[in-house]
């Protein structure tokens, strides 16, 4: 191994190491498999490991990115932290109106629907109505010439009998003239 060691590879190494303490057995199985199979890719065995954490132990290798401490993140974050609360507040007010907007619109919609089937039921009463008054018209049709035919023969009848029955014959008065 050489002087130098990669902050990659010492982070995934590292990362491999503390899942092989988890307490979680298969997380720990599947660490040491790999920790094996990358130890076999690099061609090490188990010393040349022994003696990279002997190396690395007094003097670990300097980070990438110096870490900020808690004050100056505390004060650069804290317009940030301020910006991201008020969008916070103004997303969940704008859900809730947005969720009282859908329950009124459900509301309205419910209300509408049950109009539309009001009407429809309507609609199929007025319907069933006029067909019931249309197949009556011929029959009263019907009913009106027949009770006008019968009133014509039954006043005729009636007027034959009446002459029959008042007028007495006549006499037949040639006989005198001859």
């Amino acid at each position: 191994m050489s002087g130098s060691f990669d902050p990659k590879e010492l982070k995934v190494l590292s990362d491999i190491l503390a899942l092989v303490l988890e307490e979680q057995e298969g997380q720990s199985i599947a660490a040491l498999s790999a920790l094996r199979s990358r130890a076999k890719k690099s061609a090490m065995t188990g010393g040349a490991l022994k003696n990279l954490f002997v190396a690395i132990a007094p003097n670990p290798p300097p980070r990438a990115k110096p870490r900020a401490t808690r004050t100056t993140k505390t004060a650069e974050s804290g317009a940030d932290t301020l910006a991201a609360r008020q969008q916070i507040v103004t997303l969940t007010n704008n859900l809730r109106q947005m969720d009282l907007e859908l329950r009124n619109s459900r509301a309205r919609l419910e209300s509408v629907r049950s109009e539309l089937f009001q009407t429809q039921q309507s609609r199929a009463e007025l319907q069933s109505k006029l067909l019931t008054k249309e197949s009556r018209k011929p029959f009263a049709r019907i009913l009106i010439w027949c009770g006008f035919a019968a009133g014509i023969l039954i006043g005729i009848a009636g007027t034959q009998f009446i002459h029959s029955v008042v007028d007495t014959p006549r006499m037949d008065r040639s006989i005198y003239l001859r």
